[in-house]
């Protein structure tokens, strides 16, 4: 998105936009620059890409990292945040005399995610710590904006970890559902020529906040496919369904491939899960509000966000139904 923004910006000052060239040089705090016909140069002046990987990290995610930054011309780092989080643990451990450990490895589900979040939240804050100082490093004045990455249906599913690195100034995908995400990125490959995208689209997206030799995916993790989430998310917002109502219509939607025991099962899950991190999105980064379900509490979502996640009328409701 940065790229092609930055593509517009050279066009439009090509086309003779003044006022566009005045805001770049305000922007850059460059007076006299002049933009180059190569996008890849202007992008070495605007954005700023790190790679914030631990032990948990595949080679492979840090080279799609890598080689789409060199594709766009992005300023790329590549960092390992390892010594952030033993420093914040081992404080822990030292006040608690408590050493969690990954279910992996012996410990319990809440450790495993404690440890899990500690990682995330830690990109965060190496994240803001670079906007600040990166100028510093080359030679820049002011700050730089931290922008997100997460996408729609995961704050939907509250799959984000509150203050962690969904955690941004600006989220340019944050009102985008991944299934159009990926449609988008297979777009913009052909498009503009960037098959580095391809390789990011046709990846099994990950948070790879596990041991690697404990295997994670996002679609496992949320016990739910991004496809059952764009579902449930216009449904919810949309329709206007509730426990029951979303049940009466996926009974019908869904026939033909699951039973109503099965869709019974998977409506109560998914609002078990939406009560329980409905919290998140009134501190969720701000969004182009790009889909009709956008989850931002403050803008677009007006729903209460604290639930009794028991929903025991509803769910009763949706057993009765089954019954008959």
């Amino acid at each position: 998105m940065v790229s092609i923004m930055c593509k517009m910006v050279i066009n439009s000052i090509e086309d003779g936009r003044e006022d566009v060239l005045m805001d770049l040089r305000k922007v850059l705090s460059q007076p006299s620059y002049v933009p180059p016909k190569d996008t890849r140069i202007l992008m070495k002046e605007i954005l700023f890409t790190s790679y914030m990987g631990t032990t948990n990290s595949s080679m492979e995610t840090r080279k799609r990292a890598e080689d789409l930054a060199n594709t766009l011309g992005a300023y790329h780092y590549n960092a390992t945040i390892d010594e952030m989080v033993k420093g914040s643990l081992s404080t822990f451990i030292e006040t608690t005399g408590f050493t969690p450990k990954f279910k992996a490895y012996g410990g319990g589900e809440q450790e495993d995610l404690a440890l899990q979040n500690l990682q995330a939240r830690s990109r965060m804050v190496f994240a803001y710590l670079m906007a600040q100082l990166i100028p510093v490093v080359v030679k820049k004045s002011g700050f730089l904006l931290v922008l997100g990455t997460g996408n729609l249906d995961e704050g939907y599913r509250g799959y984000m970890t509150k203050y962690d690195c969904s955690s941004a100034d600006i989220n340019p995908i944050g009102g985008i559902n991944k299934i159009d995400l990926k449609k988008y990125l297979v777009w913009a490959a052909k498009k503009f020529d960037w098959p580095t995208l391809l390789d990011v689209s046709n990846a099994t997206p990950t948070a790879e906040l596990k041991p690697l030799s404990d295997k994670q995916t996002d679609e496992e993790d949320m016990g739910m496919t991004y496809e059952e989430l764009s579902i449930y998310g216009h449904l919810r917002k949309d329709e206007l369904c509730g426990p029951v109502s979303m049940f009466v219509k996926l009974s019908e939607t869904w026939k033909s491939k699951l039973s109503r025991e099965e869709i019974a099962k998977k409506v109560k899950f998914f609002f078990r899960c939406y009560s329980i991190n409905r919290h998140k999105m009134t501190t969720i980064t701000p969004a182009y509000h790009a889909e009709s379900y956008g989850n931002d509490d403050n803008r677009f979502d007006l729903r209460p966000f604290l639930y009794n996640n028991a929903w025991e009328y509803q769910f009763k409701k949706i057993d009765e139904l089954l019954k008959e």
